[in-house]
């Protein structure tokens, strides 16, 4: 009795009882993970508030963030709704967008493609990339004034050197192999760039877009303390100067959220237009 026991415990698991040990410890979603980690972060922050742990005017309670966005979208804050704050600043970074991606791809075909352009182009861009924006904002309000150009022209230097980059770096690897099957097959140098190389590094300067996105949305509060009247930098900075700590909080949740939906939209675009990109 014992000896047959044995066998059947020494005995392979069969294919469901494999099934059921797997389902068992399945691993727990990303996305649960996240939600429990937001709702953590914000019931910590709820008991400090009401606990008084630390004072209103440093950290004002959730119900107090959320009542400040109810009243800056009904009523606005400093002469504008949020809406209207929230406009200005998709104008500027949207503007400055369209401006790097007109400059940026041309730049970065240049430098992927020609020893000339890579000569020409590589130490302006290696200068700029590790500037912060601060630093030449000064220069910029000399040379453009302190109109709408030059916060465009402050966002705009900040997105160039991530599109520039990943389109140099996208343009470079581009497979020999497809290159020289368009030659062999009697393409010229400008079909071969349209309709191999660029369409080969659509993933990469897509990439450099998103990268730029981000770098736009970090520069847009300095851009906005240039003489602006509108936008959720300037109304953050305004809210700062009062010590109205939920409308600079609220500020920021909405910064956030809208780079949020931007990363998504791009993400969604660049699954459509190169879908195989996801299957290298």
């Amino acid at each position: 009795m014992t000896f047959s026991t044995d066998i059947e415990t020494l005995a392979p698991a069969t294919d469901a009882e494999i099934g059921e040990k797997a389902s068992a410890v399945r691993p727990v979603p990303v996305a649960v993970i996240s939600a429990i980690t937001i709702t953590a972060i914000i019931g910590v922050w709820a008991l400090a508030s009401s606990y008084a742990l630390v004072s209103p005017v440093f950290l004002p309670s959730p119900r107090q963030v959320v009542i400040a966005l109810y009243n800056l979208i009904v009523t606005g804050f400093v002469d504008a709704t949020l809406a209207e704050h929230v406009g200005a600043s998709l104008y500027r970074i949207f503007g400055a967008l369209i401006a790097s991606i007109l400059i940026g791809i041309p730049a970065g075909i240049a430098i992927g493609t020609s020893r000339v352009g890579r000569g020409i182009l590589d130490p302006i861009v290696e200068f700029l990339r590790p500037l912060p924006p601060l630093a030449y904002l000064p220069l910029i309000i000399i040379w453009v004034g302190i109109g709408e150009a030059s916060k465009i022209t402050v966002i705009a230097l900040s997105m160039l050197p991530s599109i520039i980059l990943s389109t140099s770096a996208g343009v470079r690897s581009v497979s020999k192999d497809h290159v020289n099957a368009a030659r062999s097959l009697g393409a010229t140098r400008r079909q071969v760039l349209a309709e191999v190389v660029l369409p080969s590094a659509v993933p990469s300067i897509l990439t450099g877009v998103r990268i730029a996105l981000g770098a736009g949305w970090t520069t847009l509060v300095a851009a906005e303390l240039v003489a602006a009247t509108s936008g959720i930098g300037f109304m953050i900075q305004s809210a700062a100067q009062f010590l109205v700590t939920d409308i600079v909080i609220a500020g920021i949740v909405v910064i956030a959220l809208i780079a949020i939906l931007l990363e998504f939209l791009a993400r969604l675009i660049e699954r459509r237009l190169v879908p195989w990109a996801a299957h290298r």
